[in-house]
């Protein structure tokens, strides 16, 4: 699977244990989404961003807001002058469901 492949795809409902990626999977997605790194805990993948000022910043987090409402999947976001932190997780399965890879590659979309 490519980051295109990814990002053509979209979240479907995703609750339990059954349905968290295991490490094997999450190392093989996480090849394919550029700059992207597991979190310290593990259990989330996140990414910084970086612009040029606060507008560009805030025209991004509003894009990641529209597109992660329309798959009705949400990231926690930290957000600074020039630079927005993403990070994707699965709360419903504890961990990292392919929804999040799914919206890391739809972020990266956004992009280019």
């Amino acid at each position: 699977m490519n980051l295109s492949d990814l990002s053509s795809q979209h979240c479907q409902p995703r609750k339990g244990k059954e349905h968290a990626l295991a490490p094997s999977q999450v190392q093989e997605l996480l090849a394919t989404l550029p700059g992207w790194q597991l979190s310290q805990a593990g259990a989330a993948i996140v990414k910084d961003f970086r612009f040029k000022d606060f507008h560009h910043t805030l025209g991004f987090i509003n894009a990641v807001g529209f597109m992660a409402n329309r798959e009705d999947h949400h990231p926690d976001l930290e957000a600074g002058y020039g630079h927005c932190q993403v990070l994707w997780s699965t709360h419903d399965v504890g961990g990292l469901s392919l929804n999040d890879f799914i919206c890391a590659a739809r972020t990266e979309a956004l992009l280019s």
